[in-house]
């Protein structure tokens, strides 16, 4: 089940962000996503998911974007490599 949701926007955010409005519609959902998945609301699954996008395709575009792939403190990864 999906919902749907409308949304006003100035008419002015799309030639600052130098889109059409049905551009921004298309990148609106992954860039929440990338949001919430950065901030740790979310899981790399639900983040794409979200996004709409499969996995795969959800870190391409985390990679292009130039948000990290891999949560982890630094903290978590030197337990994980004490442990190992």
């Amino acid at each position: 089940m999906s919902v749907h949701i409308e949304m006003d926007m100035p008419e002015s955010a799309f030639p600052a962000l130098r889109v059409t409005p049905q551009q921004f519609a298309s990148e609106l959902r992954p860039a929440a996503a990338m949001q919430w998945y950065e901030a740790e609301l979310v899981s790399r699954s639900k983040a794409a998911e979200i996004a709409g996008m499969r996995r795969s395709e959800f870190i391409d575009a985390l990679v292009r974007y130039r948000v990290p792939v891999i949560q982890i403190t630094p903290e978590q990864l030197e337990d994980e490599v004490r442990r190992g």
